[in-house]
């Protein structure tokens, strides 16, 4: 006979990862619900995944690249401010769909027990396939447009992982904020969607003044984007203490969104 032995949560309460090992395929079913459900009775289904960031950087290429007639340096507009929608939507995507899942769960969360971890994570693997299926679309345009970016694409899984911790950090402790706060569900979306304009994602940070730089720098958004247009484009590789400072930034938040989850976890099926 097994038998388990429940202690009271430490300091850090950090979840128990053997736990969450067993439940995998509890994380596999959600993310295979949220794919389907995405898609279902939708008359172009997954190509949905290319026309949104592909119309994005259109538009951002005939706006900042046209219109305003901002540079890219020497690749094309329209791939410059794809490969920044792809970065940005692994980023956002992870985050605003991992803050939702705990509500849009909640008869779930209240009524069945299982690690209620698994939900905001579950959106990382379906926002991942989302990325990658929009990552071929970016390899074709690379072959069309003779863009090499050299040694520098071997380090894209690194900072595509950096980005999804990096969101999936912000969302998961949103997630457990919502579930007592539902103004997190209105304030989420109006924050990223000027953090979409105040970081270099459909502009080159070379075209930001001079006096703004410094805000940008300090920007984490800014670091992810800089990294991974270096390693999928071949443009100027950023400063060595911002791709250091991503290493180390986006685990922290992850693992700060996660203890901020598992303080007020007791709390979800009284609140939600």
């Amino acid at each position: 006979m097994q038998t388990t032995v429940i202690n009271p949560p430490g300091r850090l309460n950090f979840p128990r990862w053997r736990e969450l090992w067993t439940s995998r395929e509890v994380l596999v079913r959600f993310a295979q619900r949220d794919l389907i459900l995405r898609y279902r009775q939708t008359a172009l289904g997954v190509a949905w995944v290319l026309i949104q960031p592909l119309a994005a950087a259109g538009i951002f290429t005939v706006v900042f690249g046209e219109v305003a007639n901002l540079s890219s340096g020497d690749v094309p507009y329209i791939v410059f401010s794809l490969a920044g929608m792809l970065a940005w939507g692994l980023f956002s995507g992870i985050a605003t769909r991992s803050a939702a899942s705990l509500v849009g769960n909640q008869a779930l969360v209240s009524k069945v027990f299982f690690p209620r971890l698994l939900v905001p994570l579950s959106t990382v693997a379906s926002v991942a396939v989302d990325f990658l299926v929009g990552l071929v679309l970016a390899v074709v345009l690379l072959f069309v447009f003779g863009i090499n970016p050299g040694w520098a694409v071997l380090t894209l899984p690194v900072w595509a992982v950096l980005t999804a911790l990096l969101g999936a950090g912000i969302g998961i402790a949103a997630s457990a904020l919502m579930v007592r706060y539902r103004d997190v569900g209105y304030v989420l979306p109006w924050f990223f969607q000027i953090l979409l304009y105040a970081s270099p994602v459909a502009y080159a940070l070379s075209e930001v003044p001079e006096n703004l730089k410094p805000l940008f720098a300090a920007n984490p958004v800014t670091w992810l984007l800089e990294s991974f247009r270096w390693s999928l484009l071949g443009t100027p590789a950023p400063p060595a203490w911002q791709m250091i400072a991503l290493a180390v930034v986006a685990p922290v938040v992850f693992l700060a969104g996660v203890l901020v989850f598992q303080s007020l976890e007791r709390e979800f099926a009284d609140v939600i």
